[in-house]
């Protein structure tokens, strides 16, 4: 093997240095960030709009602190996902792009988790807006269940999947 020749990593089976894989996955973090703050943003942007309708004087107590608690958790998950970006412009060009990649990745689970309680907030708010309480907390919990079986049944799946045939 020439002194060109990068060896395969046994793990990904890619002829990639190490600098090249964190590059790669620092990418891949960043499209994931991408997708994930078009959707965020539209949320927020949904709430926002919310006092201003005339129906939002006729909430109850339970609906307005959800609201509020809503538009906390919708600003939170903008700040996640300006996190990693933050840390990038801090941290560029001193060479610990690991360090980088790994609290990125910490992050993305954080916004991941915000997102998938924004999504099933919103549905329970409205629910109980449009039918009552009793049906906003069953369509929050069936929401909530569809979200732990996307974001963490399915990933777990795969990966058992994967480990016992590799290919």
């Amino acid at each position: 093997m020439s002194d060109d020749e990068v060896p395969e990593n046994p793990k990904s089976g890619r002829r990639e240095t190490e600098e090249e894989r964190l590059d790669r996955k620092w990418e891949d973090l960043l499209q994931e960030l991408r997708v994930m703050q078009t959707g965020a943003q539209l949320l927020a942007g949904f709430l926002l709009t919310l006092p201003f309708q005339d129906k939002f004087d006729t909430l109850d107590d339970f609906q307005r602190g959800l609201y509020l608690g809503l538009v906390l958790l919708a600003t939170l998950t903008t700040g996640l996902i300006m996190g990693p970006v933050a840390i990038h412009r801090r941290l560029s060009g001193r060479h610990v792009k690991e360090r980088l990649v790994a609290s990125a990745h910490v992050l993305v689970w954080a916004v991941l988790a915000a997102i998938s309680l924004l999504v099933t907030g919103i549905v329970m708010f409205i629910f109980d807006m449009v039918l009552d309480r009793t049906w906003s907390s069953l369509a929050a919990a069936a929401m909530a269940l569809v979200m732990v079986t996307l974001l963490v049944l399915l990933p777990h799946r795969l990966m058992l999947h994967q480990e016992h045939d590799p290919q």
